[in-house]
């Protein structure tokens, strides 16, 4: 199974028959999988999500449902069955369109992180439904999962956990020297048990990746994922971002998917994705938001004020957490994956709101003075200076 995982670049990952079959066994046993129902298959054969959508529903004696992707829901008067699997970005989009005239008994995502907010919208969209959040990269196929509690209306800015082990699969979270790290302490997370045997005609990347599991039965390997995890005190995983997603700007290192989280926090925010960029000859953390569907002045959604929302952000994050810019979109921009596509997220216009020029001698060299500073061809009177691409160290 070709994938390019976070490098862009495809290689093709070695899954064992061994490793699909005690995916899928394990994942109907969580399901709750039964004949008669049916399952939407809507991923493409090249991903490894489509061997649970298929034989998921083919060991069970179900009905597998072939469809171009999950938009074409949005097509169907309605829709009625057992499963619908997605990643997260995708559901988001066709949730409120479909709400009302689909019913279905789980929903399993996989493949992104699972916010508070969108996990909100969909226990309100679709109430009677069993929310699963399941885990697992080509390299290992699903290795966990973690099913909402039914009910639980606590209002919370975390992410959904990604659970416990399948059957069969081992999970390590491990800091330097591959020693286990502390509950509630963030390290890389490992893999191991079923897993896959390595990458076809790529001997090095396989002993980078797939190494010796100094934890498991004499022989066995783990997959290092390069994702970022801890344990809860409950005995729960949590994923809380990419290793090779980190970023480090004035100093202090930064996971986006922290931010983003606070961003999909606020009421208006629907959707959210955070990247660093250069400009200027500075490193700058920009969020894109996607707001609800209703739309108020200058675009922006129903109640989203950019001004609010910075201060909405600052109040739950330290400052340099806070990003410079933001870019409201209709959409956030898909890979064909599915997954977000970083690199097609819009350039920011770092600018101020209405110009107002000023009015005195002072102003003008305060005014001429942040201009100079931020690189911009001016400043008004009312401008924020962090809203317009400034930040603690060019104050």
């Amino acid at each position: 199974m070709y994938t390019s995982g976070s490098t862009g670049t495809p290689k093709g990952v070695t899954i064992t028959h061994r490793g699909a079959v005690n995916g899928v066994a394990q994942l109907v046993e969580r399901l709750g999988a039964a004949a008669g129902s049916r399952m939407l298959a809507g991923t493409s054969v090249n991903f490894d999500v489509s061997v649970f959508e298929i034989f998921t529903a083919l060991t069970t004696g179900a009905t597998v449902e072939v469809v171009r992707d999950v938009l074409e829901l949005a097509e169907r008067d309605s829709w009625t069955g057992g499963v619908i699997s997605s990643v997260p970005s995708v559901f988001a989009e066709l949730l409120d369109e479909i709400a009302d005239r689909t019913t279905v008994q789980a929903l399993v995502f996989a493949g992104e992180v699972l916010s508070a907010p969108f996990m909100a919208r969909v226990r309100a969209a679709m109430p009677g439904a069993r929310i699963i959040n399941g885990y697992g990269q080509s390299e290992s196929f699903y290795a966990s999962a973690f099913e909402l509690p039914v009910g639980e209306t606590e209002e919370s800015t975390a992410n959904a956990p990604i659970g416990t082990p399948l059957g069969n699969m081992r999970t390590y979270v491990l800091g330097a020297g591959l020693q286990p790290v502390p509950v509630g302490v963030t390290g890389e997370l490992y893999v191991a048990g079923a897993i896959g045997r390595g990458y076809a005609d790529r001997p090095g990347l396989t002993a980078e990746r797939f190494v010796a599991d100094p934890y498991g039965p004499a022989g066995h390997r783990m997959y290092r994922t390069g994702d970022l995890a801890r344990w809860t005190a409950s005995g729960e995983l949590e994923c809380v971002g990419r290793e090779d997603t980190q970023v480090k700007i004035r100093g202090f290192r930064i996971e986006p998917a922290e931010v983003e989280a606070a961003l999909c926090a606020h009421p208006a925010v629907q959707q959210a994705a955070v990247v660093v960029r250069e400009t200027e000859g500075s490193r700058r953390l920009i969020g894109y938001v996607v707001p609800g569907e209703a739309t108020g002045p200058e675009g922006t959604g129903a109640g989203l004020h950019l001004a609010e929302l910075r201060r909405f952000v600052a109040e739950r994050l330290p400052e340099f957490l806070v990003p410079s810019a933001f870019v409201v979109l209709d959409r956030l921009p898909l890979a064909l994956n599915g997954k977000l596509d970083r690199s097609a997220l819009p350039e920011p216009e770092l600018v101020g709101g209405e110009y107002r020029a000023p009015s005195s001698a002072s102003e003008r060299v305060l005014a001429g003075v942040f201009a100079e500073v931020l690189g911009l061809e001016r400043v008004g009177v009312d401008d924020d200076f962090f809203a317009v691409g400034g930040d603690s160290i060019r104050s």
